[in-house]
């Protein structure tokens, strides 16, 4: 089971601070709470659902013509975490943190059970 979380400015998803590696990241920050990563599952691009890329907004793919909205990419990255100071086969669990480009921010947008 998995859990979405809530959507906030058109974003689903909660903010998180990321230090990225050269494979992807390697801790993130939640709240006050600092989780290592322990292993990297998967990582895909993917493009935002078609219902949020600009339909029926000015310049957006609901009036014509190409929005950068349509090809805007963002990186997502699977990762096995455990919080700081916890026993890694205790206590780890599976988050996909998504990397906004356009945005410049990290977001926590899945957390599966």
């Amino acid at each position: 089971m998995s859990r979405v979380l809530g959507e906030v400015a058109d974003q689903v998803g909660e903010e998180v601070q990321v230090e990225r590696g050269p494979l992807g990241p390697v801790q993130f920050w939640r709240g006050q709470s600092r989780y290592l990563v322990g292993e990297l599952l998967d990582s895909w691009v993917q493009t935002a659902p078609w219902w949020r890329r600009g339909a029926g907004v000015p310049g957006g793919a609901g009036f014509g013509g190409a929005s950068s909205d349509l090809v805007a990419t963002q990186e997502v990255w699977r990762v096995e975490a455990v919080r700081a100071g916890r026993s890694r086969t205790s206590f780890a669990g599976v988050y996909d943190l998504s990397w906004d480009a356009a945005g410049n921010r990290w977001w926590l947008v899945r957390v599966h059970d």
